[in-house]
């Protein structure tokens, strides 16, 4: 009987803003693409041999599960951004300054370059590519800091 039982609230709610909505669906999607395309390029074989090339020694397995992780934390922080969750954006930002970091230091010889690295012959190059693939969370990032409307939303929820 649930179904029926009117639920009060005792503060008004604010609507999501088309901003925040926009980058909660751009983080799902951009998400989603990526793994489309690795298993597009990879078939199952190669998914296969990229696991089982991952977890030859413990190491390369604790990569392995991290981006992992990384790539859960990031689609349940969306999902967090359209509940209105402060948290969630600045989780969002603190996990691609993770990533950017590892994948700049593994370019640069610090890691494990041949699972995750950048090609380039000079820094400025690795970080000129390493920006360009960083760009669309940049994006991301700025609809979801930037515009007054989506300030506004994070701070009155």
């Amino acid at each position: 009987m649930g179904f029926f039982k009117k639920t009060r609230h005792t503060h008004a709610r604010l609507n999501v803003p088309a901003l925040v909505q926009v980058a909660a669906l751009a983080i799902i999607l951009i998400r989603g693409l990526d793994l489309v395309m690795i298993f597009s390029t990879l078939g199952v074989h190669g998914i296969a041999e990229f696991i089982h090339r991952s977890v030859q020694s413990w190491s390369l397995t604790l990569v392995f599960f991290s981006s992992l992780l990384l790539v859960s934390a990031e689609i349940y922080c969306a999902f967090s951004l359209i509940k209105g969750r402060n948290w969630a954006r600045w989780v969002y930002m603190l996990i691609h300054a993770i990533t950017t970091a590892y994948l700049w230091a593994s370019s640069l010889g610090y890691g494990y370059p041949e699972l995750f690295s950048i090609p380039g012959e000079t820094k400025q190059e690795i970080f000129r590519t390493l920006m360009m693939q960083k760009l669309p969370d940049v994006l991301v990032l700025c609809l979801l800091f930037i515009p007054p409307a989506s300030r506004r939303f994070f701070r009155l929820q």
